[in-house]
């Protein structure tokens, strides 16, 4: 499986995000009322307040505070190295995101865990939020299906089912795939944020979801994993 895709010109990528401000009190009155409209089905009987911590999940009252990548690496072994954008400033993040994509060739494949549904558009929408510009890797609009370069793995493991959503910690678990037990998990981001002003602790997290990715990824591809020692993290 995927045997016809070349690692060197694939990029694994997962961001974490947060809501825009600290609590709902903090948000423009126009934009709570915005917000308890936009999620008046999510929410059920919980009020719009409480369930303000979960505002990350959308690009229109969430923010990405970091975004982890991981290129394949070869040598006498397979290698993987990954590298982090992370700021309290996301337009400068998304900055120096973008420039760095520009640098690669525009064939390049995006590849992430529920990426088609949460990363890829998330991105998307985040950067037209700031007024940046597209980078070509990302940009679908007007590009047949098969044009788009993006590789979701959990949409590849529905073969074509879509009743259920499959986490990427199960497919690590069944594939037997090792993962630090001794982190945080997505639904405690927001609050190491915007309590504990954490950020290299989420960077962290962030790049474990890539390594995690990218494992799977060679699983699927009935691959040995990447060994510990030829996991390379550098600097932002």
């Amino acid at each position: 499986m995927l045997e016809q895709y070349d690692l060197h010109n694939l990029m694994v990528l997962d961001i974490e995000t947060v809501p825009q401000y600290s609590s709902h009190d903090q948000v423009p009155e126009h934009l709570q009322k915005l917000w308890e409209l936009k999620t008046l089905h999510q929410r059920k009987e919980e009020t719009a307040e409480n369930f303000y911590e979960r505002a990350g999940i959308w690009a229109e009252f969430g923010k990405i505070i970091c975004i982890s990548v991981g290129i394949f690496t070869y040598g006498k072994r397979t290698g993987l190295r990954v590298k982090s954008f992370a700021s309290h400033d996301e337009k400068e993040l998304l900055e120096k995101f973008s420039t760095m994509l520009a640098s690669q060739p525009p064939s390049l494949i995006l590849c992430a865990h529920n990426g088609k549904e949460f990363d890829f558009p998330y991105i998307c929408r985040r950067l037209l939020i700031n007024g940046l510009r597209m980078p070509v890797q990302l940009e679908i609009s007007g590009k047949k299906p098969w044009e788009i370069n993006h590789l979701d793995t959990m949409e590849l493991w529905k073969f074509g089912d879509y009743k259920n959503f499959t986490s990427l910690s199960l497919l690590t678990a069944i594939f037997d795939i090792p993962t630090p037990k001794d982190d945080i998990d997505g639904s405690q981001v927001g609050h190491v944020y915007w309590n504990e002003n954490d950020l290299p602790r989420i960077c962290t997290y962030c790049q474990k979801d890539v390594v995690a990715t990218a494992q799977l990824l060679r699983r699927y591809r009935g691959e040995d994993l990447i060994t510990e020692d030829c996991i390379t993290i550098v600097g932002q």
